[in-house]
């Protein structure tokens, strides 16, 4: 790994390519603007934007990305020259601009919330990712979810280096405060119910985040803060209990969806001193306990061969997400949670080829779905 670590060209992560190629409508699946805001320092490298670097004040800014229409649910379709953009085949960035203040952000992202019917979804990354693979699995998760409304990434400074462990750790501790300010920015935009997804390390600032929230009386945003997805949460067990319940009851729901074969957060435990993380989901009714759905993944495959993005590389927990993030109701209980899980079953079945099981683990019981 440390070799490959250091093999990687300095154009490899550009986003902003320097020519880009003409396409047709019809060779263009959609379109998507990703509102951001970054602790990212800005890049001196052209085409990349921002780096792995931190910075104390927060960046705002937006992408505009197109999805190609041969694109294939799970995948993300890369160019293997990024210099020049060929949007008919891959995913490209078309345009991109940095607010000059937090106020000229709020008030472009309020004309947003408002087209997209008062929703938005916040995206909080992992460990091990660059600036680019930020924008671009934002931009594949919102697509393929068919996720209705405003799309928000927070992309902290991961150095985007598998060796870099602990240098992202610090860098997502550093951020809490960030992602708490801006997750506040898009209550004040106007959005009346916020989904937030965190995936991996990203898991651990949004609970700090949150946790942040809590102490200052305003855990859910003023009833605004409808689903917490943690998506193989690199979070140690412990830590998340006290972050939990620090929390609290509120009309907010968690859910972690995790994996047993989880390759990656077995290396997060080893460098942890063998805790548990959150992610490896070793006991899923002591979770539930805390008021958590788990919902384990372990049958499902995906294309990455650490099991750890199975959230947005595998059809069948793609498409969970998405009915699961554009449903109507906010309140979970028994009854409306086995309607929800029933309609889920029925389609996400009509879209997948090979059997596989998911087994969800609720506060009021647990249900296996065969798909």
């Amino acid at each position: 790994m440390l070799g490959l670590a250091g093999c990687t060209s300095p154009e490899y992560h550009r986003l902003m390519a320097r020519t880009i190629a003409p396409a047709s409508d019809a060779q263009i699946a959609g379109e998507h603007r990703i509102f951001l805001a970054t602790t990212r320092a800005k890049s001196d490298q052209d085409g990349l934007v921002f780096s792995g670097d931190r910075t104390l004040d927060p960046y705002f800014a937006f992408v505009d990305v197109t999805v190609p229409k041969v694109h294939e649910a799970g995948n993300i379709e890369r160019a293997v020259n990024p210099v020049v953009a060929d949007p008919a085949r891959y995913f490209t960035a078309r345009r991109l601009g940095i607010f000059r203040s937090r106020d000229d952000y709020r008030d472009e992202l309020a004309r947003e919330i408002r087209q997209r019917g008062g929703r938005a979804m916040v995206f909080v990354h992992g460990y091990n990712t660059a600036f680019d693979d930020a924008v671009y699995r934002m931009t594949q998760v919102a697509h393929d979810s068919g996720y209705p409304g405003a799309v928000v990434l927070f992309t902290w400074p991961s150095a985007g280096r598998v060796v870099d462990y602990l240098y992202d750790q610090n860098s997502a501790m550093a951020s809490r405060d960030a992602l708490e300010d801006m997750l506040r920015l898009v209550a004040e935009a106007g959005a009346e119910r916020i989904d937030l997804i965190a995936h991996s390390m990203g898991s651990l600032v949004t609970m700090e985040a949150l946790r942040q929230l809590a102490m200052s009386n305003d855990a859910d945003l003023n009833g605004r803060l409808a689903d917490v997805i943690l998506a193989s949460p690199d979070i140690d067990a412990d830590v998340f209990k006290t972050q939990k319940r620090r929390l609290g009851s509120s009309r907010t729901n968690f859910v972690v969806l995790a994996s047993r074969n989880d390759r990656a957060l077995g290396f997060a435990s080893f460098l942890s001193g063998s805790r548990e993380r959150v992610g490896a989901i070793l006991n899923a009714e002591e979770l539930a306990e805390y008021g958590v759905t788990v919902v384990d993944v372990t049958a499902l495959s995906a294309a990455d061969s650490l099991n750890h993005t199975k959230f947005a590389e595998n059809p069948v927990l793609v498409k969970l997400l998405g009915v699961t993030l554009t449903r109507e109701d906010t309140i979970v209980n028994d009854r409306t949670l086995s309607n929800q899980l029933s309609s889920i079953t029925g389609s996400i079945g009509q879209t997948v080829g090979n059997a596989a099981g998911i087994i969800i683990t609720t506060p009021f019981r647990v249900f296996e779905l065969a798909l």
